[in-house]
């Protein structure tokens, strides 16, 4: 019974040093992932950030790599990047449109504001064409 004990308790043991050397060696991958998986991805991440933290656009593209919709401008020599990566389905018909996105607005790299508040600070603060 004794040894019946040790055997479960180490196969446990086992299972867990795996499945840490699994998420340590191989960390979560967009690229890699399928469209319902990525959306959940994306919304969890996005959640857990603060545009007061000092967020870089590079450590944001570094995360949930290339965004599905962009839009720029440059002010004054600011460039102001809107980076709108989807986190929830409207249509299933094969297009990513902005309302299945979360907006991200960076101004100089630097993560501002999210959601539609990024979006309104967005237009309010790009220059109208001449």
């Amino acid at each position: 019974m004794l040894r019946i004990l040790a055997l479960v308790v180490g196969g446990i043991a086992l299972y867990f040093l795996i499945m840490a050397a699994i998420l340590r060696f191989y960390p979560d991958d967009p690229s890699q992932m399928n469209w319902q998986i990525r959306e959940t991805f994306n919304a969890k991440f996005i959640k857990t950030l603060e545009p007061t933290a000092g967020v870089q656009q590079q450590q944001v593209i570094e995360r949930l790599g290339g965004p599905d919709i962009t839009r720029a401008y440059r002010k004054d020599g600011v460039v102001h990047q809107l980076l709108y990566y989807r986190t929830h389905r409207a249509i299933a018909d094969g297009i990513t449109t902005e309302d299945e996105c979360t907006a991200l607005l960076f101004v100089d790299r630097q993560l501002v504001a999210i959601g539609n508040e990024a979006i309104e600070r967005y237009e309010r603060e790009r220059p109208t064409p001449d």
